[in-house]
């Protein structure tokens, strides 16, 4: 690994009780890591430290925390350097998706904008100082998402949300990069994943969909290899189709388009010609 993902090291992971949070917690756990569950569903907690325990985990910390809330996470960090002397991993994890409207008529945009991309800027902003000061090998990683680069319609605040929070990880891998080279940063971008938060009324994995399971895996791997960006494909999408959902949004201001043109009427055939090209 990177020398980071190692026995007696700490990892701390926002909503980690469940979903993709609890799956990567597994595989730091695995690598005999003490890990550190931040969630606000204190309720998961107990399943949650048992899964941890069983995967190999040295110590389980867990933690009710509103990642929104940054005193909140500066008790936390304190905490942490004084349970495992600070956190070696960071995974900026915690997320919300109740849906939203371009006019905020459901009220969730604030909501969303202080967990997804707040949560994460907190998170990183309170642990990040200690990880540089240590000196030591250690690891941020962020978890984006697809829809905060190709922003498709329907959730305009949680789009806005991983599209900042996209921008705002490569700002930190760059600072980290120049000033504290052992401070490894990763960006996760999940594909479909049946979670709590892809759910909804389904009780059934849907076929297109991976397992959080599978997700970490693929990061772990991702993360061996030094990639920042950590493209996940699922069962229904390729590594190559979102290739091409990206390049043609990014061509969408290169050729001057209309914005989301992948969905507009005038481009449709042209942009099904461009996911047949070569």
């Amino acid at each position: 690994m990177n020398g980071t993902i190692a026995s007696g090291h700490c990892a701390v992971v926002t909503g980690g009780a469940s979903g993709i949070g609890l799956a990567a917690g597994r595989k730091f756990a695995a690598a005999g890591m003490n890990v550190v569950v931040v969630d606000w569903r204190d309720e998961m907690f107990g399943a949650a430290e048992q899964s941890l325990h069983e995967a190999g985990a040295g110590k389980v910390m867990c933690r009710k925390v509103d990642v929104a809330d940054r005193e909140a996470l500066i008790a936390l960090e304190a905490d942490v350097t004084e349970a495992f002397g600070g956190a070696d991993l960071v995974m900026c994890n915690a997320g919300i998706q109740p849906g939203s409207d371009i006019f905020d008529e459901k009220g969730t945009w604030a909501q969303v904008l202080a967990v997804n991309l707040g949560g994460v800027v907190n998170t990183a902003q309170v642990f990040g100082p200690g990880m540089v000061a240590r000196g030591r090998p250690a690891t941020i990683i962020a978890t984006g998402s697809k829809q905060g680069i190709t922003t498709p319609p329907g959730d305009p605040a949680y789009n806005t949300a991983k599209a900042g929070v996209k921008a705002f990880t490569e700002a930190l891998a760059h600072e980290m990069r120049n000033s504290a080279p052992h401070v490894a940063v990763h960006l996760l971008i999940p594909g479909f994943v049946f979670t709590d938060l892809t759910r909804h009324d389904r009780t059934e994995k849907p076929p297109g969909a991976w397992t959080p399971d599978q997700t970490a895996e693929f990061m772990m791997t991702s993360i061996e290899r030094g990639d920042f960006y950590i493209l996940c494909p699922d069962n229904d999408v390729d590594r190559a189709t979102d290739e091409k959902r990206m390049a043609w949004a990014m061509g969408d201001i290169i050729e001057n388009r209309p914005p989301l043109s992948r969905w507009h009427p005038d481009y449709g055939d042209a942009f099904a010609e461009f996911l047949k090209s070569g």
